[in-house]
This record gives C-alpha cells, structure tokens and sequence, in this order.
C-alpha cells in the first residue's frame, strides 16, 4: 500500500452525557443540556426540548444490517463515539492519524443553541463545547485532532470574538451553515457576516460548512424516497453552497478567506466549474445590471448595479484558492481530478456515521487512490489537510498500532 495512515476531515462526536454538567457555571448546569432516562429510552434536555440521538449517527463497530435509526443510548454505543481516549484507540485501529470533528446535540454548525430562547445561556454552551474540543481532544492527545469551533450564529460580533479567543488556543476551523436563511439569518451576500469573515480571514481558520447545516437537506416532494434523497440531497445542497461563494464577492474582499464543503463528495464539482465559468461568459454584461427571479420569468427585473460581481471574475482561480472539496468515497471524482485540482481535495471517514468506511478506509481507499502518483496520494490523504488547516499531525511512528 502506498499510503497507511490519513487524516479525517470529516468525523462527528456524541457529545458525552458529561459535558455541559461539568463545564457550565453553576447556576446553569440544571438547565443547560443534560441526559435524561425514561425507562429505556434516553434524550437530552434543553429548554422545552428533548432530542435524541438516532442510532444512524453511532454506528461504528455494528454491521450494515444493524443499522437503524431509532433512537439509541450511550450503553448501545461502541465508546469511541463520545470518549476522548477511546476515539484515539479506535482513530489508531483505522489508521486514522488526525480527525476533525462536527458536533452532535449542537447539529453540524450549532444551530440547537441558535434556536435557544436564552441567549446568555446558548453562549456559554458554545463556550463549554469549544472549551471542551480544545482541551479534552487536541491538548490531551497532540496532532490527532484538528479542533473546530462552534459560534454564536445569532450574533456575529460575538462570533468574531469566539474565533479570536479560540485561535490563539489552538482552534483551526470554524462549523459555518451551508444556507444561513434556512436558519433564519442573513445570506452571505449582505455584510452581516464580515465581522465572521475578517476574524477568520486574519486569524486562518477555515470556514467548514457540513451537509445539513442549513437545516434543509433538498428533496424533490414530500414523498421522495429516504434511499433517493440521501442519493440527491449532499450534492444538491453543497452544490449551491459552492456556487453562492463564488458569486457572492467575499473572497476579494477577504483574501485569506477558505472554505470547506464537508462530506459534499467532489463528483458534482467540474459541472458546476463549467457551467459558472459558462454563465459568467455568456449572461454576465445583463446580470450584472439586472437582479430578477429566474422563476418567474416574465416578472419585469429590477435595474440594479451589483458591487459584489466582477465582470472579469476568474471562477477557476476562485476555486483554486479558497475551496476544498471532501469526500468518503467517490470514484468519478477522483477520475476527475485533473479538473477539480489535485491541491483542493481531502478525504474523509465520517466516523461514526453509517456512511463512514471506518474501520477499512486504508484498504478500500488504496485502491481508489493507488492509480495515482505517490505525491498526489499523499496531498489528499495527510498533506491537503495539513496545509488548509494550518495543522502539525502527529508521527506515526509514535503510534502504538493496536
């Protein structure tokens, strides 16, 4: 084999029944989230919430005909999907030398604290969260975890301190919602989020922006059928994501600014390259001056002038220097690399998600990647990774190999 360990772009915690028990101020730990048992179901509380966690996000260690999506408990779970130590045994059984991990209870960018009705609260378990990812994952255990931070999405000011304050801890990466006004925010066309874009843009951290982080994974009708939509639904929604960046002007006024479209896969990706590069050429010198409703085609258009699009926009160039695509398995991506760019892909296992290739990623992705260049192998399993997110992994000769 080529290559025997990668890094995970891509993984998830269950958050530990722990966690805000133990890292919220006082006054707040019998109302901050919290594991209760009723019978033998078990949820979180919060707020007027109870949620659970489906058994489809913790299946690692189960065969494909275990899998479901009825709500499980921590004592059904293999350990690994919420114990610090126990992840690195299993990251160290699957070759895993480095993961980066989204949240849970808080969903992909945090949107459960967004929802919160009490603000100071939601802050603070934002605060523990991070707290939590910096010092039990990343510190206790150097180069195996690239540490993303969740924000405050409701107030971008306290973003931007959150990002400052978690940067010069060691923080590399951002949770950021693929579709901000599914949430009820301002899109990222407004200046709304300049504060979010200057202190990522100064302090490094990647803008990491999870499938089904809008809240709104696209389906077709409410009847699609579950096996379809998961088919559709990741391309659709990072496919729009990928185009409202590129259009939206951010990475000319922050220049350092990247992004991240985690678990997207990277297939879908040179259409749509192509075909932003073909409207740009032959819709630009109208659009640039029209802002109209493409649904309603017989609407009269507003005249407006667009201070975000640069009639000489260079999409490639665009992408090239401020996107990476991820992916657990993806074959017609990789046959077209040559067109999405060897320097903007990272792989990833999603563990413990039932799409995740854990503990087989090494072997199964030895062959996806074996037709390839030694060097080029290494960018997509360890070196891309390491150079968008600023990150040292550990040596895997200091390893111990289960």
């Amino acid at each position: 084999m080529a290559f025997s360990w990668f890094i995970s772009v891509d993984d998830h915690l269950i958050e530990p029944s722990r966690l805000w028990r133990e890292r919220l101020p006082g006054r707040w730990r019998d109302t901050g989230p919290r594991i209760v048992r009723d019978g033998d179901s078990e949820f979180w509380v919060y707020e007027d919430r109870q949620i659970v966690t489906t058994g489809l996000n913790a299946v690692a260690g189960k065969r494909r005909e275990e899998f479901s999506p009825e709500p499980i408990t921590y004592d059904e779970m293999r350990p690994g999907c919420y114990d610090p130590a126990a992840r690195v045994a299993d990251m160290d059984q699957g070759r895993v030398l480095a993961s980066m991990l989204f949240p849970s209870f808080p969903r992909y960018c945090g949107q459960v604290f967004h929802e919160a009705k009490d603000k100071e609260l939601a802050l603070l378990c934002v605060r523990a969260w991070n707290d939590f990812i910096l010092e039990e994952f990343a510190a206790a255990h150097p180069g195996r975890f690239i540490p993303m931070m969740i924000i405050p999405l409701w107030d971008p000011a306290a973003a931007a301190a959150e990002i400052e304050r978690t940067a010069g801890l060691g923080a590399k990466s951002i949770a950021f919602s693929e579709n901000p006004t599914k949430l009820g925010l301002p899109s990222i066309h407004t200046g709304h989020w300049d504060p979010v874009w200057r202190a990522c843009d100064e302090t490094g951290l990647v803008v990491s922006m999870h499938v089904g982080s809008s809240s709104n994974l696209i389906r077709t009708s409410d009847d699609m059928p579950t096996l379809a939509f998961m088919a559709y639904s990741a391309a659709a929604n990072q496919a729009g994501t990928l185009l409202d960046w590129l259009f939206s002007g951010n990475f000319t006024r922050f220049a350092n600014l990247k992004i991240a479209l985690s678990e997207g896969s990277i297939g879908w990706i040179p259409y749509f390259l192509e075909r932003a590069e073909q409207v740009v050429d032959k819709q630009k010198y109208w659009a640039s001056r029209f802002d109209i409703d493409m649904n309603a085609a017989h609407d009269r258009g507003e005249e407006k002038g667009s201070a975000s699009f640069d009639l000489d926009t260079d999409i490639r160039r665009l992408f090239k220097d401020h996107v990476y695509g991820t992916f657990i398995e993806d074959h017609a991506g990789l046959r077209l690399l040559d067109v999405i760019g060897e320097d903007n892909v990272m792989l990833e296992c999603d563990y413990p998600h039932s799409d995740s290739t854990w503990p087989d990623t090494i072997e199964r992705a030895n062959k996806w990647l074996g037709h390839l260049p030694e060097d080029v192998q290494h960018k997509i399993t360890v070196g891309n990774a390491s150079r968008v997110y600023d990150f040292t992994p550990a040596d895997p000769a200091t390893i111990k190999v289960p």
